[in-house]
Formats: C-alpha cells, structure tokens, sequence
C-alpha cells in the first residue's frame, strides 16, 4: 500500500490535512515524505492517510502534488 510515489493524507500533527508523496519507506512504521507544505522528513505511517493516485517520482513532483492540493480546496 505505501511504495514510493504513492500520494498521501497526513492525518496528525500540523501538517493534518496537507498532500505528501512517499519518497522512501525506511521499514513497517516509517517513510520519508514529502510535500507542498510539508517538510521532508520521516513519518509514521500511522500518521498518513494514502490515496488512489499514486506519482512518478521526477523533477517538478512538487509542482504535481501543489497543482493537486489547489484543486482539494475547491
């Protein structure tokens, strides 16, 4: 379910409510994330919600992901 390019809900701390993509998963309880208003850093995947869509990781994800989170506002 979590993988690499996979596009996230974060459900806890400040950043609830924010998108983010899995960079990297570190084990069974850790990733690393990272998004538009969303430090890099690692995370408990009991903290994140995931999505359907899921990204290539490239140059300009960020882009992706922020295009992404206008379009949840409306």
């Amino acid at each position: 379910m979590f993988e690499p390019g996979r596009v996230c809900v974060k459900i806890a701390g400040r950043e609830a409510g924010r998108l983010c993509v899995v960079l990297e998963v570190l084990d069974s309880n850790f990733a690393v994330v990272h998004g538009p208003g969303v430090r890099k850093r690692r995370c408990n995947l009991s903290h994140l919600e995931p999505t359907q869509t899921k990204i290539e990781l490239k140059d300009g994800y960020l882009d992706e992901l922020a295009r992404m989170e206008e379009e949840k506002k409306k």
